[in-house]
């Protein structure tokens, strides 16, 4: 009988600070949030699993298909941190949209975060990421990120994140360290960190675009009223465009997520 042999999965290195970049995907670059119920649902997932001390948050931003989480263990390791939020998201969400299977993408990515000097950088660059995809001007006007638990402590679950430490870094004093973090947020940069070997998510605008070469040059506006199987076939196509969410079409169509989902 010949030998079988397995290809072991590469270890993950040991991070000696503790603090972890951490990237969650959705399986297949498919959407992992449809409505605001999902985003909050993760978020109180979080909130409940860093209970008893086991991790402090210092940083999220949830986009429609993959979260950003900046963390450092304590009393449990990175693994299962994840596992155990992952898990549980995934079993709220498969009865909540009744299907069954993976939600996340195989394992999470991760970082060490080995410095103060990173830790910042990596932390503009999580809440930076709704600017990049042009869905708001400014990281606090994104409503699932912790920018604003950082500027006015305002936030659900409250206290998720722990803000002290890094305005610790910037100052002693909590005002000048807001401050300091304002600017540090407003400076030109090209931080680049864990995701950036994977294509940014497509704008609104290419979106838009993009679907209206599938109309032959028709403005989109035009789509709602299109004959249904006309309709489904552009939609079916735009679905498999790379780095286009269906939370995006919608957003971009006017269209409702189930209609897009069903095409």
């Amino acid at each position: 009988m010949a030998d079988v042999i397995r290809m072991a999965r590469t270890a993950r290195e040991k991070c000696d600070s503790g603090i972890y970049h951490v990237i969650l995907r959705g399986i297949n670059r498919q959407d992992i949030f449809y409505d605001d119920d999902d985003f909050q649902q993760f978020l109180e997932t979080v909130g409940q699993k860093k209970t008893d001390n086991q991790f402090a948050l210092y940083a999220y931003c949830l986009m429609s298909n993959h979260v950003h989480l900046l963390l450092q263990e304590h009393t449990d390791n990175i693994s299962r941190i994840m596992s155990r939020i992952g898990s549980s998201y995934a079993w709220w969400y498969n009865q909540k949209y009744d299907r069954s299977g993976h939600v996340f993408q195989g394992r999470y990515g991760s970082e060490c975060v080995k410095d103060n000097s990173y830790l910042l950088t990596v932390m503009r660059y999580i809440h930076n990421n709704p600017v990049k995809a042009e869905m708001v001007g400014k990281p606090e006007e994104y409503k699932w990120s912790s920018m604003l638990a950082y500027y006015s402590g305002r936030e659900y679950p409250v206290k998720l994140t722990d803000t002290d430490f890094i305005l610790g870094i910037i100052h002693s004093e909590r005002s000048k360290a807001i401050a300091g973090l304002r600017e540090f947020m407003s400076r030109k940069n090209d931080d680049k960190c864990l995701d950036e070997e994977i294509k940014i998510r497509k704008s609104d605008r290419e979106v838009k675009d993009e679907i209206e070469a599938l109309m032959n040059g028709e403005l989109i506006g035009k789509l709602p009223g299109m004959d249904k199987a006309q309709l489904n076939e552009i939609l079916r196509k735009i679905k498999e465009s790379e780095g286009v969410t269906l939370r995006q079409i919608a957003r971009v169509t006017g269209l409702s997520v189930n209609i897009i989902y069903s095409a």
